[in-house]
């Protein structure tokens, strides 16, 4: 790497290291710590709040799409609590963080959990029920107070609906026993539409919904945002007016993606030494992440807000559905393909 790449890379690194405090981040620290215990001085302690009569601990639902900034905001979170930061006596920290792998199963996340615990290479012939043990062991073990489960919409995508009810049914058994723990499950609007069909999760989960983007009630933010950064890499900022709503449009009216787009607008910029962020960096950066042409850029057409933008959970949900055509027709005897019925 070249000292000139350096001299990039790191103000650019430093910059995705940042976080800006949304609503629904605030809203997701608060309902978090009130599900832990303050010590005397009131400082939070990693010991869960229990419910019903002492015998179960209650959770976080967070729902956000994709690009909202969701990982971060659980990541800033639980840093806020210091007592989940580190156990001293083990010296893991006291939570664990499962991204759901799709297509999921109730061993498959059985076996993610206990990778995470530090357990790897379980044998196939460990059985499904004896794996959930193992994780009840080693949560109990490690001392961990807290289970962060993301991506849990992928559960919906393959998984039969018994299945999914398992999985759901295996991960609330966590919060109750001799060590229960809090649930953060966070995922798209998908996963709210699911989990809103369950009574127990209704009653047993707090839920913290991101909300999208407004371009009339959001702009000024967003473009004080984009100040905000041009300004920690030495950057002047000359965009024009509508900048701002051409961000929230192609970004899909998501946060976390406004703030992406902006850093590789950034980097744009000083790659190719200029001192002032412009519109024409966002032009660039966002149709190197597109693919599209020039006539389909949010960011050069003057009629952007006609510009039709797919969200990636509708990519996602359409590979998904072209995949079980395909199983289902590897699965269908070539006798039978093709033929007709009378």
């Amino acid at each position: 790497m070249t000292n000139a790449s350096k001299g990039i890379n790191l103000p650019v690194d430093e910059l995705r290291n940042l976080h800006i405090g949304t609503p629904s981040y605030r809203s997701l620290k608060d309902n978090l710590a009130r599900l832990f215990r303050a010590g005397p001085d009131g400082t939070l302690t990693h010991e869960p709040v229990l419910f019903t009569r002492g015998t179960e601990t209650h959770g976080i639902i967070l729902i956000a799409g994709a690009g909202a900034g969701k990982t971060p905001d659980i990541g800033e979170a639980i840093g806020s609590i210091e007592a989940l930061t580190d156990n001293h006596e083990t010296g893991v920290p006291r939570y664990i963080h499962v991204t759901v792998g799709s297509p999921a199963t109730l061993r498959s996340l059985a076996v993610q959990f206990l990778e995470k615990l530090g357990l790897d290479g379980v044998g196939d012939r460990v059985k499904v029920h004896e794996l959930w043990t193992m994780v009840r062991r080693r949560l109990q073990r490690l001392g961990i107070s807290l289970v962060v489960v993301d991506e849990v919409h992928d559960m919906f995508r393959s998984t039969p609906g018994s299945e999914t009810d398992a999985m759901f049914r295996m991960m609330k058994s966590l919060m109750q026993g001799d060590h229960p723990v809090v649930l953060l499950l966070g995922g798209t609007e998908r996963l709210l539409a699911v989990t809103g069909l369950d009574a127990q999760v209704n009653r047993r989960f707090r839920k913290v919904i991101a909300q999208p983007l407004d371009c009339g009630g959001n702009a000024d933010s967003i473009h004080k945002t984009v100040a905000f950064y041009a300004g920690k890499a030495g950057l002047a900022l000359s965009i024009r007016d509508d900048l701002a709503v051409r961000l929230i449009h192609g970004a899909r009216y998501r946060f976390g993606r406004c703030v992406e787009i902006t850093i590789a607008a950034i980097d744009e910029a000083l790659r190719a030494g200029d001192d002032t962020l412009t519109g024409q960096h966002f032009e660039t950066a966002w149709g190197m992440e597109e693919g599209c042409p020039l006539t389909a850029n949010v960011f050069a057409v003057e009629d952007f807000m006609s510009i039709q933008l797919e969200d990636d959970d509708e990519i996602g949900e359409r590979i998904q559905v072209a995949r079980e055509k395909k199983r289902r027709a590897k699965a269908t005897p070539k006798s039978k393909r093709g033929k007709k019925v009378a």
